[in-house]
């Protein structure tokens, strides 16, 4: 493969990311929810959508696939380290800290753009 298709297979690899991400935000806004953050980096990495409840922060994943189980596949061991690291950094500075009731969705979107969420997915 050439360094020209890779790139363009990254950039829209990339695209691909972002309207899964929008479309979540967009499932998770007409069920009430405010999304706050997008794309939120700390120290300990990255988390894609952050939203609020009443009384609780949900911190959550976006993996897209041809398929929800496939999407689901994606999410590994090391990265689910890596938002829960992100995910104290974030709540460190919420008013109750560490102690803010939270919890670790998982949103699946498949070819087709369909949404699923799989609730207390990183407990």
């Amino acid at each position: 493969m050439t360094i020209s298709a890779r790139a363009h297979r990254g950039a829209t690899g990339h695209r691909a990311g972002l309207a899964a991400e929008a479309a979540v935000a967009a499932h998770y806004g007409r069920s009430g929810r405010a999304i706050v953050a997008r794309r939120w980096r700390g120290a300990g990495g990255e988390i894609d959508l952050i939203a609020r409840e009443p009384g609780r922060v949900v911190f959550i994943e976006v993996k897209k696939s041809g398929n929800f189980a496939r999407a689901l596949e994606r999410l590994g061991g090391r990265q689910a380290r890596r938002i829960r690291a992100a995910a104290a950094e974030f709540l460190a500075g919420e008013a109750a800290g560490l102690d803010t009731e939270a919890r670790f969705d998982v949103a699946l979107v498949d070819g087709m753009g369909r949404v699923e969420i799989v609730e207390n997915a990183l407990c």
